[in-house]
């Protein structure tokens, strides 16, 4: 007979709160990554129709070293958010 745990009340667990934390902040980071790399894009095309200058090639790249940064690290830990919780929904925690 396997007795399982109730439900953790998600503001009183300490490892729930950090996990929802974290998950803001990878929500915060990626929006902010997805849109530094749209804007590389438009950067691009913009440097592309008019004149591709030095100026333009550095916002560019910048702009995308800065999206690779963050969603780098934001997309591993959503992906360790959303497998932590599947556990524990699968584990009845």
């Amino acid at each position: 007979m396997t007795a399982t745990a109730p439900a953790a009340d998600p503001d009183s667990d300490p490892v729930r709160r950090r996990r929802a934390q974290v998950q803001r902040l990878v929500t915060i980071a990626s929006r902010t990554g997805y849109a530094l790399l749209a804007g590389a894009v438009v950067l691009f095309f913009v440097a592309l129709a008019t004149d591709f200058n030095g100026t333009m090639a550095t916002l560019v790249i910048v702009a995308l070293v800065a999206a690779s940064i963050l969603l780098a690290p934001a997309i591993v830990l959503g992906y360790a958010v959303k497998a932590a919780d599947r556990e524990d929904r699968e584990r009845g925690v």
